[in-house]
């Protein structure tokens, strides 16, 4: 009988781990397909493929912003290799990932205070926060296969 308890109570155990493991791999990509998303609408508009759109742009960068507070929260112990894109990298030096991710947040938050009134203004706008997002891809995401 207590074997029985104790292999269900594993069982409840890894299916409780498995269940979080698919979150947090989902949250990882959900949120950057919403910075990608985001950062694709600003180009679009600043290489001229887009009408400009001024909500649309605040849209984006507050979708970015967004996504620089939270993403760091989808990185603690424990979520090292949950087979996603995410670089070993990133818990050897967590300070710097979580610095990159705050500095994209607070850059995507200067460009609202800001905002653009036209499409020539978006190219300051990729210029602040392009980098944050190659940078940190560079030294964090693996390549995929």
């Amino acid at each position: 009988m207590k074997l029985r308890l104790a292999v269900t109570a594993l069982a409840l155990t890894a299916f409780g781990f498995s269940a979080f493991a698919n979150e947090t791999s989902e949250m990882r990509e959900k949120l950057m397909k919403q910075a990608g998303g985001a950062m694709g609408t600003i180009g679009a508009m600043a290489k001229g493929e887009k009408p400009f759109d001024q909500d649309a742009v605040k849209t984006a960068l507050e979708a970015i912003a967004e996504t620089g507070h939270k993403f760091p929260d989808y990185f603690g112990e424990g979520t090292e290799n949950l087979g996603d894109e995410a670089s070993p990298a990133i818990w050897e030096n967590m300070d710097d990932f979580k610095a990159r991710s705050a500095k994209l947040a607070a850059d995507a938050e200067a460009q609202l205070a800001q905002l653009p009134a036209d499409a020539a203004g978006l190219g300051a706008v990729m210029g602040a926060i392009g980098p944050n997002c190659s940078g940190c891809h560079e030294k964090y995401r693996l390549k995929k296969q």
